[in-house]
């Protein structure tokens, strides 16, 4: 399973899906704490799983997707 995660082919696309909506996610979450200096390490964490989890969807979407269309 490790090997998918970084897996050449399906990586880039899941990178910048992870930039995208994971910014986006952090914004809706810890922009205000962000911008007021107020980011403490449980924060840090959880803005990390807001990039780290729709890199890994899109990782298993690409992977379904990829698996199904083989015979």
């Amino acid at each position: 399973m490790g090997s998918i995660l970084f897996n050449p082919r399906f990586a880039p696309t899941a990178l910048k899906v992870a930039l995208f909506v994971g910014t986006i996610l952090f914004l809706i979450n810890h922009g205000k704490a962000f911008f007021n200096g107020q980011m403490d390490p449980d924060r840090w964490i959880s803005a990390g799983l807001s990039y780290c989890v729709p890199y890994m969807v899109n990782i298993h979407g690409q992977f379904i997707s990829n698996t199904r269309k083989r015979p």
